[in-house]
């Protein structure tokens, strides 16, 4: 009967440490979402953004992207995505940040990297606010491909371009 005690007290004393370790992880971790202003930029791709993606800027999170939409409707903005994100109520953005898609590693996943610049008026957070200046994020079978025929088409320094004719 002794053993029994044991090791029922054992057990949850394990449990335990293990509620505080989950406790203690989740708290230390970037997971939760951030609450916010809302921003929207729009992107000509989006290749493996999602939601729940971090908006970092200088690497530190400030934010998260909390919807992707494919703009459908004729205009100027057609087949464009309209990337929704929330960034941190203490974090004012000037009106000329760019907002980026970046690559964590060379297998990692994305996530959206703003960069502030150096405008004196400010993004409204009201959650009308929107981030005009954006880059689509570098393809990797693009750049490979860059890198193969970029220094055969034409002249090394024509940056891949064929180089003009010359007239005899």
């Amino acid at each position: 009967m002794g053993h029994n005690v044991f090791e029922t007290i054992l057990g949850a004393v394990v449990l335990a440490l293990a509620g505080l370790f989950l406790t203690f992880a989740y708290s230390s971790s970037d997971l939760h979402e951030v609450k916010g202003y809302t921003l929207t930029a729009n992107f000509p791709m989006v290749d493996g953004l999602k939601e729940g993606t971090d908006v970092k800027i200088n690497g530190v999170k400030v934010g998260s992207v909390t919807g992707l939409k494919l703009n459908s409707d004729p205009g100027p903005d057609q087949f464009l995505v309209t990337v929704s994100m929330t960034v941190d109520p203490s974090v004012q953005l000037p009106t000329d940040t760019i907002a980026l898609i970046a690559t964590e590693s060379l297998l990692g996943g994305k996530y959206m990297s703003l960069e502030p610049g150096v405008d004196e008026t400010m993004i409204k957070t009201d959650g009308t606010g929107r981030i005009t200046r954006t880059q689509a994020p570098m393809r990797l079978d693009d750049l490979i491909g860059q890198l193969i025929y970029g220094g055969k088409r034409g002249d090394s320094g024509s940056g891949g371009k064929a180089a003009e004719p010359t007239k005899p």
